[in-house]
């Protein structure tokens, strides 16, 4: 049995994604102290106080990672602690009898104390348990799974999908309720695992339910680090890492608002210094922070398989993207300009071509899927428009989105219908609201035309939408604005505007099913779920349907 280990890696990151709600009249408040990263009457160090969590599973192997704090002030971003060995253990049960790898790695303030093993030796579609320990204390076992053999005829997949968990806007229920249900290869998470901004800056009616350290908006590294640690405290975010492997992509919010390779729209560089910093503290403190591996030139586009059922191509669409076009001026079918940046592109369109699974799923941080408003009235328009940082005045586009970056899109949708690529599924995060579409070559002619894909997006853990900003009851938005967006976009299936929660995806060689699920209350930390709707695409079809169960 081989294995091996590594430290946490750190290098630099590239921007993210989109443009959200400024909070209108945040109270104000006090800055949090380093130390509230760190919960209060901690045991003794060293401890595991930030749980454990896997990765980026494969056939032979899984990525392990925690945080140690070795000392009492050794916090998250202090720079503080002494070197210290960490252990990890790996079983095949849960009471650690049967050992199948072991080793240890080193835990350095210079990685923040993360640590991540990069084990491998394991054997496909198998259950294991793991564990840290240092200076006689052990860690909270955790399980993971590794992925099918390549060749390996999968009868079934099913994956948590979530994206956009704002700390300060509500409780992670979405988190607690997929780790209950024990049934997951592994989960997606589509982006803006962390927000950047300082508290009360980022909609939440105009109430913080629970206070993000630091208090100002994230610029250095110790920044990152501190709010990585803030959310790694949190015990559903823990619970869930603890039951199945993560596989991440990154968007906007890990960095700064729409963030693009060049800047970001919050982001001010004489007041905040250099972007070039603050893109290399963000992308390392990722990486230290999260069971990701680094990927080509230090990016998170890379590609998994889950035997001859599935692969699933990871896009990075921050790093490499042209700056976001001002709306109207028809820029956005510029040639020259680019959401992915031509190696990604290439990359992309090579692995969907050369895919012999049954399906080719696409981890997509922005939706694809062209989007005009329509007619909708002012009251219903202003918000639509600030929560997808469109212009107030209502102009149909989200430069943010692909929609920003059309020729990239022609030349994608393009290249799979000539091709004769099927069975292409975009999973999508980033807008808080749930959407189930077919992807048109050409949105104007459709359903006349020709569909190259289909896309399901799922809706934020908690950051705000639409009946968040109007401060209405829940539905009440989605009742008059869904209709209006299907008119004006006939290859939407379903939208729903308000609700938060979370997808999971289940996939046979007959369909893959999105079943939506949402939350009773986000800012209820014993919110309950339940089922909202069910859409599926068939083998061959490019097209979603609706189905009236989950799986």
């Amino acid at each position: 049995m081989t294995n091996r280990q590594r430290t946490a890696g750190s290098n630099s990151l590239s921007p993210r994604r989109r443009t959200v709600v400024k909070a209108a009249a945040a109270t104000a408040v006090l800055a949090a102290p380093l130390a509230a990263a760190w919960p209060a009457g901690a045991v003794e160090a060293p401890a595991f106080l930030h749980g454990v969590a896997s990765g980026d599973p494969l056939p032979d192997g899984i990525l392990l990672w925690t945080r140690v704090t070795p000392t009492a002030e050794a916090v998250p971003g202090s720079g503080l602690g002494p070197d210290t060995e960490v252990g990890w253990t790996v079983a095949a049960d849960k009471s650690f009898t049967n050992v199948v790898a072991k080793g240890s790695v080193t835990a350095t303030a210079a990685s923040d104390h993360t640590v991540k093993a990069d084990v491998r030796g394991l054997a496909p579609a198998t259950d294991y348990w793991f564990r840290f320990s240092a200076g006689g204390t052990d860690s909270p076992a955790a399980r993971t799974r590794t992925a099918p053999a390549a060749d390996a005829a999968v009868a079934n997949l099913r994956f948590g999908v979530v994206s956009c968990a704002n700390w300060e806007a509500g409780y992670f229920s979405s988190y607690r309720h997929l780790a209950a249900r024990g049934d997951l290869d592994a989960w997606l998470h589509l982006g803006d695992y962390i927000y950047e901004y300082g508290t009360g800056q980022y909609g939440t009616r105009d109430t913080v339910v629970r206070q993000h350290a630091p208090a100002h908006e994230i610029l250095t590294l110790a920044d990152y680090r501190i709010r990585h640690g803030r959310y790694k405290t949190d015990p559903d975010l823990q619970a869930l890492h603890a039951v199945a492997p993560v596989v991440a992509i990154w968007d906007d919010h890990e960095f700064a608002n729409d963030a693009w390779s060049g800047g970001a729209e919050n982001h001010t560089e004489g007041a905040e210094g250099a972007w070039s910093a603050r893109q290399a503290a963000a992308k390392q403190a990722y990486f230290e922070w999260m069971p990701v591996r680094t990927a080509t030139a230090g990016t998170t586009y890379r590609r998994l398989r889950f035997g001859k059922l599935a692969d699933l191509s990871l896009l990075d669409l921050r790093s490499f993207r042209s700056q976001q076009a001002s709306v109207g001026n028809g820029s956005v079918d510029d040639p020259d300009r680019t959401i992915t940046g031509r190696a990604q592109l290439d990359w992309l369109k090579a692995g969907l071509k050369s895919s012999d699974t049954t399906w080719r799923l696409v981890g997509n941080s922005v939706m694809i899927s062209p989007f005009a408003i329509g007619s909708l009235s002012a009251d219903l328009l202003k918000p639509l428009a600030e929560l997808l940082g469109l212009p107030k005045e209502g102009l149909a586009l989200n430069t943010d989105q692909w929609d920003g970056y059309t020729d990239d899109r022609r030349e994608l949708l393009a290249h799979l219908r000539s091709n004769a690529i099927r069975n292409t599924v975009f999973l999508t995060g980033d807008i808080h609201m749930a959407w189930a579409n077919d992807v048109p070559v050409n949105a104007g002619t459709y359903p006349l035309s020709a569909s190259a894909a289909t896309e399901f997006v799922v809706t934020s853990v908690s950051s705000d939408n639409l009946d968040d900003i109007l401060k209405v009851p829940e539905g009440t938005v989605t009742a008059l604005a869904a209709p209006v967006i299907q008119v004006a976009n006939r290859h939407v299936h379903w939208v729903d505007t308000d609700r938060h929660g979370y997808g999971v995806l289940d996939i046979t060689a007959e369909r893959a099913q999105m079943d939506y699920y949402v939350l009773s209350d986000k800012t209820k930390q014993n919110a309950t779920s339940a089922w909202a709707r069910s859409y599926r695409t068939r083998n061959g079809t490019q097209k979603v349907e609706r189905t009236y169960s989950p799986v």
